[in-house]
């Protein structure tokens, strides 16, 4: 999340901020947002460098950092 009350949108490429060992997800790890789910929850796709999806999970959008390519204002 880039700001207070702000969800990642649909094909947002986000970060882990936490571990998930039940879904075997480390921190850092990088996934893009395929569906927003709830008011503060979207599902996430972790695919590996083929683009074969490894992990298909919701979020909490607390447990994520958006990444940005581009310059972004703070």
């Amino acid at each position: 999340m880039t700001r207070k009350n702000h969800l990642p949108s649909v094909l947002d490429v986000v970060a882990l901020l936490a571990d998930r060992p039940k879904d075997r997800l480390a921190r850092g790890q990088v996934g893009t947002v395929v569906e927003l789910l709830k008011s503060d929850t979207v599902l996430v796709e972790f695919s590996d460098d083929n683009g074969k999806a490894y992990a298909i999970v919701p979020c909490a959008a607390s447990d994520l950092i958006v990444l940005h390519y581009l310059p972004q204002a703070a």
